[in-house]
């Protein structure tokens, strides 16, 4: 059996290097890509094509797969309008999108033998400093130099602000750490603890004896109770970064 955090491990599969610059094809691209396939796949799976019509229709009557996929589609309508109002309408389809993708890396890193994404520090800041970085954008141009305003406390006496202004960058500075840290600890502890519950349940069964073959069936029971808890640590992990994304959007547009 493998160390709890070898599942973890960046595998260059095809080595590649270019004036000391890694170019290596890893597991983590290779992931990425596969994801962005099933990613567009899922979204004609459940089209059908008209032969008199080059375009892709809906059924009329959802198949499971278009309600499966309405279901999603109808819970980031409500993340961004319940956050955004009408002002975030333009931000569905990135906001839907981000939703998707952090759902689709954690679901499919619950399948033996695969790549978590989301369980890579790297991957979750460059997706938490990306938010970050475009929500800023988007403040700044409506508001230009009106966006400090987050930073300083409404209604704050000069002596007031001089100390809350610091303790309020820093918060706002931390906010891409928190986010993306969030998901990683929680993608990787789960990941981490059905590995070593396995390890042990997989050691009880290689020992001789009709008491430790009993005895195993005791963590394999538990791995599938904590299966479940995985399942359910995956769409709320995706559903809480997307909505913390929607209420940053709404500070910066909205400056509260």
């Amino acid at each position: 059996m493998l160390a709890p955090l070898e599942q973890f491990k960046l595998v260059a599969l095809l080595p590649l290097s270019f004036l000391t610059i890694d170019f290596s094809i890893t597991n983590a691209i290779i992931m990425s890509l596969i994801l962005l396939m099933s990613f567009i796949s899922f979204l004609f799976f459940f089209k059908r094509y008209k032969v008199s019509s080059d375009f892709f229709h809906f059924y009329h009557v959802p198949n499971i797969m278009q309600s499966f996929m309405e279901t999603f589609s109808k819970v980031s309508v409500q993340l961004v309008y319940s956050n955004l109002n009408k002002n975030g309408e333009k931000f569905y389809p990135y906001v839907s999108s981000l939703f998707l993708f952090i759902l689709f890396s954690n679901l499919v890193g619950l399948i033996p033998y695969t790549f978590t994404l989301t369980s890579h520090l790297l991957i979750t800041f460059f997706l938490s400093f990306s938010v970050f970085i475009g929500v800023n954008l988007i403040g700044f141009e409506k508001h230009e130099f009106a966006l400090f305003s987050l930073i300083i406390p409404a209604n704050a006496s000069l002596i007031l602000a001089l100390v809350l202004v610091p303790i309020e960058f820093v918060s706002y500075i931390a906010k891409p750490i928190s986010l993306g840290v969030r998901l990683f600890i929680n993608i990787m502890a789960g990941h981490t603890l059905l590995k070593v519950i396995l390890g042990f349940s997989w050691s009880l069964l290689l020992i001789d004896g009709l008491f430790y073959f009993i005895l195993h069936l005791i963590p394999l029971c538990l791995l599938v109770v904590l299966m479940g808890l995985e399942l359910g640590v995956a769409l709320i992990q995706a559903y809480v970064f997307t909505i913390l994304t929607c209420i940053y959007l709404n500070d910066s547009i909205n400056l509260h």
